[in-house]
């Protein structure tokens, strides 16, 4: 290994004594390698000292040879300070030496690959092996679902099950993967097992029941995480911000907000700043900017926490949303951090919804192509429909005709819905489904029903789709989450919800659509989007219709100074500007 090694590696925020004073074997000694793998098991398993484990094994390898214990012991030290490179030269040695098939060996090999995201060298490792242990199976499942392959962890379980019984580690992954994918069924299964295979111990285990109560909230039985989190014998800050947040994505402001008064009263804990991303959500959700406000200063004043840009995202879109755009503009102007994409989206988003004018919206449009990581598709989308807003038809071909020269293409919509265990996709348009002749004849039933009571499809969103209605309508109707409804409504129980997760937000249209169903049919949707939850239910949506129908005309400090390009002036300096200090941000239009 290199000579620079230790001082590669991300040293310790605490200090540490010398070297010397872990008092390694002496260089001329007969050391075996126990002496050592004590000593780098012992830094490996510290929460301050593990790059000392890899400085350890190099100064190791001139006075003893590694064996099975060394190396499961500095790889663990390698996956927790995501040392990829070292960890690619401990596997190479490990080969050398002849550990290339032992069992313990390998098990950290996964975890090491997993850990720092090249789960296809782990997966390798897996299926190459000649026998395995359930620890390899775990880590494995684990590895699927740190990685966001949460279809692939629930594939690996299953296959599990033919070999070995899962155990609590088993368990607590796949109920991780069950939220993600919001498979209810599966979860609630996995707690069943929990309650009836376990002992107490497990049963109250507080990881356990803080997965428990995010599958819930995910998934959308908001009163099943809030049993979990009543009756657990203990909690940790983790589980009251599981239960916060788990509020807030269903827009359940004012429990929210109980939740977080019981927490404040607790001594043993306070809240943190993830705490805050949760109640500021919630307040968003609510359109409650006094209450946001309050929460802010009582975030920085009262608890000392230092406002991220999580905490500034929430703010500035519960600003947009509320219809305050200028404000929004200046609070991103003050911020400390430079915005994000996430930002710059949100403020385009509500420029879209409230008719902020075009100016305003092609300057955040530029602003959030030119973040980083920016989802470069949806903008061009939102700008699309500011242009559509405005009957600026030749800007939103040319809009389109950039997608295309640039090779953007915009996320598919993709809905799914579990029924019998079985979780079942649907994109726009699908027609791959079994039953899809099925569900389409139920589509049709089901917007005739609704024709008879009055519902007429808003074209307005899909502006990019041909200018004739018909092809409008018949974009609108194929969209994701009405196959997955169609298909629910095939063999609805009587009683039971409809669940669909949804990758992008729900349209105007089918939030309309979808309430009408809930009254029509008499039965209770439940919607995951990209955003939060919409719960349907006798022709209501529990967000209130907050926000993503308003369209009513706002007026935003602008000041036009040409027929090229727009200032806007931001009220304060921006720290995280790098050239000047009167700011006075310039976009040019887009090309027409």
């Amino acid at each position: 290994m290199p000579s620079s090694l230790s001082s590669a590696l991300p040293l310790s925020p605490l200090p540490l004594p010398p070297l010397s004073d872990l008092r390694p074997p002496a260089a001329n000694a007969t050391a075996s390698s126990v002496s050592w793998n004590a000593l780098i098991r012992a830094c490996a398993r510290s929460p301050d000292r593990k790059h000392l484990a890899l400085v350890l094994y190099r100064r190791m390898l001139p006075t003893a040879r590694p064996d099975n214990f060394t190396f499961p012991a500095v790889l663990t030290a390698c996956a927790f300070l995501s040392a990829l490179p070292e960890g690619f030269q401990i596997h190479a040695q490990l080969l050398k030496l002849g550990f290339g098939g032992n069992l313990y060996v390998l098990n950290s090999l996964i975890h090491f690959y997993a850990s720092c995201g090249h789960m296809p060298l782990a997966r390798k490792l897996f299926d190459g092996m000649s026998s395995r242990s359930r620890v390899s199976w775990n880590v494995a499942i684990d590895g699927h679902v740190g990685n966001g392959e949460y279809d692939a962890a629930l594939a690996l379980f299953r296959a599990m099950q033919h070999e070995f019984s899962p155990d609590e580690y088993t368990i607590q992954s796949v109920i991780g993967a069950c939220g993600a994918v919001a498979a209810l069924s599966l979860g609630m299964w996995a707690h069943a097992l929990v309650l009836r295979k376990f002992d107490r111990m497990v049963a109250d285990d507080v990881l356990i029941n803080n997965s428990l109560i995010d599958l819930y909230a995910k998934c959308g039985s908001i009163a099943m995480a809030r049993q979990v989190f009543e009756r657990m014998p203990a909690r940790d800050l983790a589980s009251w911000n599981a239960m916060i947040l788990g509020f807030a994505m269903h827009g359940r402001v004012e429990e929210c907000f109980d939740t977080f008064a019981r927490l404040a009263s607790v001594k043993k804990f306070r809240p943190n700043s993830i705490t805050f991303v949760g109640v500021l959500s919630a307040c968003n959700h609510g359109g409650l900017v006094n209450d946001g406000r309050r929460y802010f200063d009582s975030m920085v004043r009262e608890f000392g926490i230092e406002p991220r840009i999580e905490h500034y995202g929430c703010m500035v879109d519960l600003l947009a949303r509320a219809g305050r755009i200028g404000e929004a503009l200046d609070l991103v102007s003050s911020m400390p951090c430079k915005p994000d994409a996430v930002i710059w989206r949100s403020l385009l988003d509500a420029c879209c919804k409230q008719n902020a004018g075009v100016e305003v919206s092609e300057s955040v449009a530029r602003q959030a192509l030119e973040s980083d990581n920016v989802d470069s598709s949806g903008v061009y989308v939102l700008l699309s429909r500011v242009y559509a807003s405005a009957n600026r038809w030749n800007d939103v071909g040319s809009v389109r005709r950039l997608m295309s020269n640039e090779g953007v293409k915009k996320e598919p919509g993709c809905s799914s819905i579990e029924t019998d265990g079985a979780v079942h996709q649907f994109v726009a348009g699908d027609t791959s489904h079994p039953q899809s002749n099925r569900i389409y004849e139920k589509l049709n039933e089901v917007e005739h029903r609704l024709a008879m009571v009055g519902y007429e499809p808003d074209s307005s969103q899909a502006p990019l789709v041909a200018e004739l209605d018909s092809v409008k309508w018949d974009s609108l109707r194929l969209h994701s989450e009405r196959l997955a409804i169609a298909f629910g409504l095939l063999d609805a129980k009587p009683g039971e919800p409809i669940r669909v997760l949804k990758n992008l937000r729900v349209c105007r249209d089918c939030h309309t659509m979808i309430k009408l169903i809930s009254r029509v049919y008499d039965v209770e949707i439940v919607v995951r989007d990209r955003i939060r939850f919409h719960k349907f239910k006798d022709g209501s949506c529990s967000c209130q219709d907050y926000c993503p129908h308003a369209r009513k005309k706002r007026s935003v400090r602008v000041v036009v100074t040409s027929a090229n390009s727009i200032d806007f002036a931001l009220a304060h300096p921006q720290p995280w500007h790098e050239e000047r200090r009167d700011i006075r941000v310039t976009v040019a239009f887009f090309p027409a």
